[in-house]
């Protein structure tokens, strides 16, 4: 039997769709296929959050093939939040001393037309969402 995929289920006319992503199922992938797990839930027009985020490679790559698949029918876009989780938790002294960024840190992806940030901090991300 396959493996069942966030949007597997998405009813998208009863409401928004949230797939919480662990650290755990992220692990074992490759950037390129953490980013079509991504972008495939996004498109769906589910939000996906991720409780360890990308590294910035991988967020960088995320922008770039968004922006490949952008089209005015039919994609729009993401909106992409995150922080970090405390640093002196997550980071070795190695990490630390060698300048390499943690990627301990919740983020948030949803599609551009459907999440706007209300307020950002260092401890909370609030966002509106809305159906498309």
């Amino acid at each position: 039997m396959p493996e069942a995929t966030p949007s597997d289920s998405a009813d998208s006319e009863n409401g928004v769709q949230i797939d919480l992503i662990s650290g755990s199922r992220m692990e074992g992938l490759r950037s390129m296929e953490k980013i079509r797990l991504i972008l495939d839930g996004v498109r769906d027009g589910n939000i996906v959050i991720l409780e360890d985020g990308l590294s910035p490679d991988e967020e960088s790559k995320l922008i770039e093939v968004t922006m490949t698949e952008i089209s005015p029918d039919e994609f729009s876009g993401i909106e992409i939040e995150s922080y970090p989780h405390e640093e002196a938790a997550d980071q070795s002294f190695l990490d630390r001393l060698m300048g390499r960024e943690s990627t301990k840190k919740l983020t948030v992806i949803g599609p551009a037309n459907q999440i706007e940030t209300l307020h950002k901090d260092d401890q909370l991300i609030s966002a509106l969402v809305s159906r498309k």
